[in-house]
């Protein structure tokens, strides 16, 4: 009988090698940008923070999340990554994708007018329109008339107002929310972009805190999305403060509010500008002899309104009847 090998004889085979995962393919700046975009745009997520495509959110993150500004020269694009880049590029990229974090409150920061704003739960990730409007100098609205302050209600962040001042130097500008979590954020940013001296950040119930100021200009981007829609929303609004996006059923009891009150805080020839979205319909059906201005921006209607201080008083009868309708 043929003798039986000894176990200990056995020449053990090699473990077979573990593929290397994808990623460590990827390499340079542009890599992660082009990686980041194909994992968005597979996993289907919604882009309604600041971006509008799955390559710009993908840019705005691995550049924010290297410390590179937006405007990055595309020679830097070849860059490589070190380790400890990769692996935080990578992570945020995961969160993207599996807790559907906007990219502004993964990475702390969004640009708004050419700015750069932090940004966090404690308000709403700038978006606003209203930014192509003072990038423009609110042209033709402002052209002849004069501006020494503005206020900026339901200010959230603080990018709207600081925004304002940053680009007209000579402005004092009041920026106001009823939110405490919001006026920290906003405050910050007022030092963030030194502003101080020219900006200040109030506690308000719309007007009830600026009681006796008038003011030339007043902006806002106030709640406006109805509960319905609110209801209905991708989970990436989960995230926001609901204060900050709710406004009743038709998304308008802010609003109506505040065209109510306005005219006492508007000068002699005072002008509001109001952000009301997709509430455009039903606040022209509601108001139908009010003389709604519907601003125009580069891709068309964006449900911003303009009004003269004179016109706000020819219609307050309207106004207050239609607040009162639902108070």
């Amino acid at each position: 009988m043929n003798a039986q090998p000894h176990p200990e004889s056995y020449t053990p085979q090699s473990a077979p090698k573990k593929s290397p995962p994808v990623t460590s393919e990827l390499s340079s700046i542009i890599d992660f940008i082009r990686y980041g975009a194909s994992r968005f745009s597979a996993a289907g997520l919604t882009f309604g923070h600041s971006h509008d495509n799955p390559i710009d959110e993908a840019t705005h993150l691995v550049l924010a999340a290297l410390h590179l500004p937006p405007d990055l020269p595309p020679a830097y694009g070849a860059g490589k990554l070190v380790a400890e880049e990769k692996d935080k590029v990578l992570g945020l990229i995961e969160r993207r994708i599996k807790e559907r974090v906007p990219v502004a409150y993964l990475v702390g920061e969004t640009w708004f007018a050419g700015l750069k704003f932090k940004s966090d739960t404690r308000a709403l990730v700038p978006r606003s329109p209203i930014a192509e409007l003072i990038e423009g100098g609110f042209n033709p609205w402002l052209e002849d008339r004069h501006v020494e302050r503005a206020l900026d209600l339901c200010t959230g962040s603080g990018c709207i107002g600081i925004a304002m001042a940053e680009y007209n130097p000579h402005w004092q500008v009041d920026i106001v929310d009823i939110s405490d979590d919001a006026l920290s954020l906003a405050n910050e940013n007022i030092v963030y972009q030194h502003v101080e001296g020219r900006v200040r950040a109030i506690k308000s119930d719309l007007f009830a805190g600026v009681q006796g100021e008038v003011y030339d200009l007043i902006v806002s981007n106030p709640p406006y999305v109805t509960n319905d829609e609110y209801a209905a929303m991708p989970a990436e609004y989960s995230h926001e403060p609901v204060l900050g996006l709710t406004s009743g059923d038709d998304g308008l009891d802010i609003t109506l509010r505040m065209l109510d009150e306005a005219a006492a805080h508007l000068s002699e020839d005072g002008l509001l500008i109001v952000e009301v979205g997709d509430s455009e319909h039903a606040l022209v059906n509601l108001l139908p002899r009010v003389p709604f201005v519907w601003l125009e921006f580069k891709v068309g209607p964006m449900g911003i309104f303009a009004l003269e201080r004179r016109d706000l008083v020819e219609h307050a009868a309207d106004i207050a009847a239609a607040r009162r309708a639902r108070d």
